[in-house]
C-alpha cells in the first residue's frame, strides 16, 4: 500500500486552507519570544516542518525520543536531519527521558507495564514523554503541533490557537492544520515530495511508541491504533490534554 496513492485527495478548499495555515505560521512566528514545533515525525508534523523550512521561518523543531520508537521512525529522524539540517546546526532537537528513572520503572513494573493498567501506562507516558516535553517547552513563548479536528472525537473541538496557563505563565499553542483533512495532508506531501514515515504505508495513520501503536483496519478512526486496549476516553498520553487552555 502506498499512502499517497490511497489518501492524497484534497478537499475543494485546500488552497484556502494552505493560505490560512501559511498566514498563521508567519503571524505566530513574527511575535516576540522563542517558538518550537513538537514533532512525532508523523505525516502532519512532517508537513509543518516542510512549511517552516520552505517559508524560512524562525522555529526550532523537537522530537521526544522515548526510547520506544519504531525503527522506521528513527530512520525518518535521520533523514530529516540530512534534508533540513545545515553545517553545524541540527535540524531537530532531541529530548529523552531520564535513563535511570525509565530503567527503574521497567525493573519494577516490567517492559509491558503499559498493558497492565491505565495508571501504569500513563506513568510510562509521563516518564518518557511528559517530563521531556516540559524540558522542551521550558522558556518557550509557544509551540506548534500537528493536531487536526478530524483525528478523533477527543480532538474535534481543537482550535487553531490556544492559550495555556503554566507555572511559568502563559504559553501559546498553535495548531495550523486544525481544519485540514487527511486528504489535504497527503496531497501536500505528494505535491511537495515531503518525506514521511514508512509505517504510514502499512496502515499506521497515527504513530507513537512501538508497544502502544498498531496498524488500523478499514473503517477504524485515525487514532484507533493508539492504546487500542483502552477505552476511547483514555486515549491520550497527556501532551494534548486541554487543562488550563483557552481557545482563540
Amino acid at each position: 500500500m502506498n499512502a499517497i496513492r490511497l489518501y492524497a485527495k484534497p478537499s475543494t478548499t485546500f488552497t484556502d486552507k494552505l493560505a490560512t495555515t501559511t498566514r498563521l505560521l508567519q503571524t505566530t512566528l513574527a511575535q516576540p519570544g522563542t517558538f518550537t514545533q513538537a514533532s512525532s515525525l508523523g505525516v502532519e508534523d512532517m508537513v509543518i516542518t516542510h512549511l517552516l523550512h520552505s517559508l524560512q521561518l524562525p522555529c526550532e523543531v523537537f522530537v521526544l525520543q522515548t526510547g520506544k520508537l519504531h525503527s522506521e521512525t528513527l530512520a525518518l529522524l535521520a533523514l530529516v536531519e540530512k534534508n533540513y539540517g545545515a553545517p553545524g546546526v541540527r535540524a531537530i532537537r532531541i529530548y529523552e527521558p531520564d535513563a535511570a528513572v525509565a530503567s527503574a520503572f521497567e525493573s519494577t513494573h516490567g517492559t509491558e507495564a503499559m498493558y497492565k493498567s491505565i495508571e501504569l501506562r500513563k506513568a510510562c507516558c509521563d516518564i518518557r514523554k511528559m517530563v521531556p516535553l516540559e524540558k522542551a517547552l521550558a522558556g518557550k513563548a509557544g509551540w506548534i503541533t500537528g493536531l487536526r479536528r478530524e483525528q478523533s472525537n477527543a480532538r474535534a473541538e481543537v482550535s487553531a490557537t490556544e492559550t495555556q496557563t503554566t507555572a511559568q505563565g502563559l504559553r501559546l499553542k498553535v495548531n495550523p492544520l486544525v481544519d485540514w483533512t487527511l486528504g489535504d495532508v497527503w496531497h501536500y506531501v505528494s505535491v511537495h515530495q515531503v518525506p514521511y514515515n514508512a509505517l504510514h504505508d502499512q496502515f499506521y495513520p497515527s504513530i507513537g511508541c512501538a508497544p502502544c501503536t498498531r496498524a488500523v483496519t478499514l473503517g477504524e478512526d485515525f487514532r484507533s491504533g493508539r492504546w487500542w486496549w483502552e477505552n476511547e476516553s483514555a486515549k491520550e498520553c497527556g501532551l494534548h490534554v486541554a487543562a488550563g487552555i483557552e481557545s482563540a
